[in-house]
């Protein structure tokens, strides 16, 4: 394929990135490629069979052809559905459930790796690694606390590989990512005219991060790798406005938000020509996000009472090589949520632990080229929250959140 023809199509991933959705715990989005979807990505760090390692291990690079793209993306349909159990809103008119808080969204992205020399790649990744948007109906009973809460991330990230000797590899990349954040609610209670003001904050920012990587060939048949992420701070600017200025005049606003580390522990492991194994224990500080202020004219006006821990994912996945041009892949996962009680379980984020149930196969329709498809639902259950901001005329939501998360990806890769 021609260079041109490449920066068509990276170009088009670009245009229609529109991550605003969750999956894994917290705002994480572990969806950057679909041949990981199917083993719930398991192996994640260690795998490297396509140019997405570019995201979880750069390192991964020296295990490809010398010239390697892959172009893929996700839909994701989360539902977050809210049954009121006694709580506290003025007025007593504003009873709705908010009907289901997750909507369809697309999850693109694009990876290229081009080998220098026989052992130094460089490569360039497109993706969307946060994202979220719950989004309520007007007259729900939370609506003094959130109506929209929307984030959206773009990372481009540069890498380089080097393969020190038949063993062991090495990998970098910097990281340039954007993040806008949206977040609309109806303004604390006072009277007849604030309780019809909805106030929306609009910011965005740009900051710059790092990754780093290793990949050890122990074996013919056993490769284990590791990968580091760095937190990313963003100082989001923009507006605070609402449709009544009288009650809440426009102004300047912004709100800092520090992107948690991850930290990636994998393994693969050839059982024979058919059957491979791989398993994945991953880390997130979540705990970098504990609180964010929103200031206007620099005095902060809220304050969202995250309280975010650090968590664990454990991932164990399976592929089965039925003939030369299929294969099957199977995982189960479990992913544990930053959110420490139903007291801190904020609407805008209705986040609990979850089970990863994934399948998913590809399709070699030549040497140089791969068709990879993937499926998971994730099973989160019941989860209760007891928010309460009564205080500050936000009301206390009480109740319990059905939820649930539905993936299918697609991903075609080829070498030239």
């Amino acid at each position: 394929m021609k260079p041109k023809h490449i920066t068509l199509i990276v170009a088009a991933a670009i245009a229609s990135m529109t991550a605003g959705t969750v999956a894994a715990s917290g705002f994480q989005l572990l969806e950057q490629n679909a041949s990981g979807l199917g083993n719930a990505y398991a192996g994640s760090a260690a795998v490297a069979e396509d140019a997405s390692t570019i995201y979880f291990n750069p390192a991964g690079m020296t295990q490809l052809k010398q010239r390697e793209f892959s172009l893929g993306g996700s839909a994701i349909k989360p539902s977050f559905k809210f049954t009121n159990n006694g709580s506290n809103v003025a007025p007593a008119t504003n009873s709705g459930n908010g009907g289901d808080a997750g909507d369809w969204a697309l999850l693109p992205n694009a990876y290229l790796s081009w080998g220098v020399t026989k052992d130094v790649y460089l490569g360039l990744g497109l993706g969307a690694p946060f994202g979220l948007k719950t989004e309520y109906d007007d007259n729900w009973v939370g609506r003094y606390q959130a109506t929209l809460f929307d984030i959206k991330t773009y990372n481009l990230n540069p890498s380089i590989a080097w393969r020190v000797n038949d063993k062991v590899s090495l990998g970098f990349g910097l990281n340039y990512q954007r993040m806008e954040a949206t977040y609309e609610r109806y303004a604390a209670v006072a009277n007849a005219a604030t309780r019809s003001t909805k106030v929306s904050l609009d910011a965005d920012g740009d900051a710059w991060g790092w990754n780093i990587g290793a990949l050890f060939n122990v074996s013919p048949s056993t490769k284990v790798g590791i990968s580091y992420r760095s937190e990313i701070e963003h100082e989001l600017e923009g507006d605070l406005t609402s449709n009544n200025a009288l009650v809440a005049p426009n102004a300047a606003a912004s709100a800092d938000v520090t992107l948690p580390q991850t930290f990636i522990l994998s393994t693969t492991q050839k059982l024979n020509d058919q059957w491979e194994m791989m398993g994945d224990i991953s880390w997130t500080g979540w705990s970098s996000i504990q609180k964010i202020d929103i200031k206007r004219t620099g005095t902060t006006v809220q304050s969202l009472d995250a309280e975010f821990r650090d968590t664990w994912r454990v991932a164990l996945g399976a592929n089965y090589q039925m003939n030369s041009a299929w294969k099957l892949r199977g995982g189960i996962a479990w992913d544990q949520s930053p959110v420490r009680s139903a007291a801190t379980r904020l609407v805008s984020l209705p986040d609990n632990d979850r089970i990863w149930l994934s399948a998913g196969a590809q399709w070699k329709a030549s040497e140089a080229s791969r068709l990879d498809l993937g499926l998971s639902y994730l099973i989160i259950g019941d989860t209760e929250i007891d928010n309460n901001q009564a205080a500050a005329g936000r009301g206390r939501v009480t109740g319990t959140y059905e939820g649930s998360v539905f993936i299918v990806g697609a991903q075609y890769s080829q070498a030239f």
